[in-house]
């Protein structure tokens, strides 16, 4: 095997990897699995991580809601910003990710995050609750993303905001026009968006009436 040919492959293989995902995924969506966790932790992830809690708005006090949360790479961060005063409720599918946030939380030595292994759109959230709610390359690993956004919306306290993060390449990306028909029909109204195609943030608020 030539070097050429050896190039080409170590090209295509990652490439025919995202594509077959991103097929199964549309069809039939899938999270992240534990065995791969690992993969998150890299300079990309963390770079874009520390973008995502920029755009937080986080504050002493404040209650968040890490929906899809993972490992915790963002979980032990947001914890350590509202402070002890504040709260985070991680909540992943699986409960092998929120066994690695929380031994993540416990080398970091935090102890103002709650777990809960549940979907989204279950009805496992607290009523008027959180502050801020994120999803993180998350939204397109959901099968009902209105359901979902409806339970985060009645989650929120009047006045806070769902911030919703997509990144290229990530297999589950979404785009912003899907992401706003699905924030309409769960009943948000924007609140603003950051950034570009590639890399961007839609704050979605819930209304002060509702």
């Amino acid at each position: 095997m030539t070097y050429i040919m050896v190039l080409v492959l170590l090209i295509a293989l990652p490439v025919l990897s995202w594509v077959g995902w991103r097929l199964i995924s549309d069809r039939r969506p899938l999270p992240c699995p534990t065995s791969l966790a690992w993969l998150l932790e890299n300079p990309f992830t963390a770079g874009y991580h520390s973008t995502v809690l920029s755009r937080l708005e986080l504050a002493p006090g404040h209650h968040v809601l890490d929906a899809g949360c993972g490992p915790g790479l963002l979980t032990t961060a947001i914890a350590a910003a509202v402070g002890p005063q504040g709260r985070v409720l991680a909540l992943d599918l699986q409960p092998g990710m929120i066994a690695k946030a929380q031994t993540r939380a416990a080398k970091a030595g935090l102890s103002n995050i709650d777990y809960l292994v549940a979907p989204l759109g279950g009805g496992k959230l607290p009523d008027s609750h959180f502050d801020r709610v994120l999803l993180v390359t998350v939204l397109g690993e959901i099968p009902d993303k209105v359901a979902a956004l409806e339970e985060i919306r009645s989650s929120l306290k009047p006045g806070g905001f769902l911030s919703i993060t997509e990144v290229l390449p990530d297999p589950h990306y979404q785009s912003m026009r899907t992401i706003m028909a699905v924030a309409e029909k769960a009943g948000f109204q924007l609140r603003d968006k950051i950034g570009r195609p590639y890399m961007f943030t839609v704050n979605l608020e819930r209304p002060l009436d509702a």
